[in-house]
């Protein structure tokens, strides 16, 4: 099977919950450091490997054919379809239906995720289904559900206004689709495509969810703009583990239980005050089951910590922030590494890209939770030591975003 190479995207509402911003241009041009929303969608297509997009727009559409033309400054091939503001979902992909793809990507021009599309595609290869759309798990409340998911990650209930009891899960588009299936879309008349098609892939059981906890950011109300100007700010942040990266490992099945227990590894202070001047975030994550088996208590660990940080105070280094599972091992919790659990918690409270935010662990359960989370990832050790990742590190950061991504594979 072929990867598609084309997106769409449907951007031709309009945007009345904005108002105040879109009098007088589309809610995909509302402007977050210098760029309009629409600008990093089309960044991360085509840094994801896509080559054209075909943009359905109604209202204000001029404005965005006049700020992107062909693409070509973009490194895309932009196409357009200009119709009525009042064309619903399924008209705008029905009347395009001629130039589309066999297979494509259709996403929404109010949401931004940071889509990794070789995990998606995957996914979408191995089902054998015509239909995967990404559905953000919200188990923070993020916002109302408007899906629910079987056992077997398909979309079981798809509910446009959100009523429905037991829904858990937002459906936030960057959906994998056969061209084929728009033929469930009914002759005439001016229908939604979500509430049409994907209520008769449901029946069937043929529209696969993409699960994410990776939370994505929009423009579709003004509530959400100050979030997103968070998200899209640029920022440089660390993610690193503590056993092993920053301080002496204790045996296994043993745990640093007092601050007097806490040895830092050689440099490695040094090392965060490298990052920290170099104007990254310092985020650490850990695993501490010693408070579930009776080892150590909520208050040593937060003594420890305390600790901790002030000894990185003294050389300017100290953490932005510190997140433990305190679980037991057999607990079946989310937050316990290799369960990505914690770095999410970090990227909602942050507003960060995880899949431009390396994570620096010590061994595999580290490594399995740094990808999971798309994150990526970076073993230190005895030989490699925490000093010399982060000189490596900086220096690649130098060259370019290429030259970091490959340091992963020869860590």
């Amino acid at each position: 099977m072929k990867r598609p190479t084309q997106a769409v995207i449907l951007a031709g509402g309009r945007g009345r919950r904005l108002r105040a911003l879109t009098d007088r241009i589309p809610k995909p041009m509302v402007s977050f450091h210098g760029k309009p929303f629409i600008a990093y969608l089309l960044e991360r297509l085509r840094d994801q490997g896509f080559e054209r997009v075909l943009l359905l727009l109604g209202y204000r559409g001029r404005v965005i054919q006049d700020e992107f033309g062909n693409g070509k400054g973009h490194g895309l091939a932009i196409e357009y379809s200009l119709t009525s503001p009042e064309n619903e979902t399924g008209r705008r992909l029905g009347l395009v239906y001629d130039r589309l793809d066999e297979r494509f990507m259709l996403l929404y021009c109010d949401n931004y995720w940071p889509m990794q599309f070789d995990s998606m595609w995957e996914r979408y290869q191995a089902s054998g289904l015509p239909a995967m759309t990404t559905v953000y798990a919200n188990s923070d409340q993020y916002t109302r559900s408007n899906v629910r998911l079987d056992e077997e990650g398909h979309v079981a209930a798809y509910d446009r206004y959100r009523k429905q009891p037991g829904l858990q899960g937002v459906e936030i588009g960057y959906a994998l689709l056969k061209k084929e299936i728009l033929h469930l879309l009914p002759k005439g008349g001016n229908p939604v495509f979500q509430t049409e098609v994907y209520s008769r892939l449901i029946a069937k059981r043929q529209l696969l969810a993409y699960p994410t906890e990776h939370r994505y950011y929009s423009v579709g109300s003004l509530e959400r703009l100050v979030l997103t100007d968070a998200f899209l700010l640029p920022q440089r942040a660390v993610i690193l583990d503590r056993d092993g990266v920053l301080n002496q490992k204790p045996r296994k099945a043993r745990y640093v239980r007092k601050w007097n227990e806490f040895k830092w590894l050689p440099k490695s202070i040094e090392a965060l005050s490298l990052l920290k001047k170099a104007g990254y975030r310092l985020i650490v994550v850990t695993n501490q089951a010693g408070v579930a088996r009776g080892e150590m208590t909520h208050a040593d660990l937060q003594t420890i910590h305390e600790c901790m940080q002030n000894d990185l105070r003294r050389q300017d280094s100290a953490v932005d922030g510190i997140y433990a599972c305190t679980h037991g091992w057999d607990d079946g919790c989310a937050c316990r590494k290799p369960n990505p659990g914690l770095l999410y918690k970090a990227q909602r409270d942050f507003h960060l890209d995880l899949t431009r935010t390396p994570f620096v662990g010590d061994n595999e359960s580290d490594m399995a939770a740094g990808q999971s989370a798309g994150c990526p990832t970076f073993l230190v050790g005895p030989r490699r030591p925490l000093y010399k990742w982060a000189q490596s590190f900086l220096l690649a950061s130098m060259r370019g975003k290429n030259s970091v991504l490959q340091m992963q594979w020869t860590r």
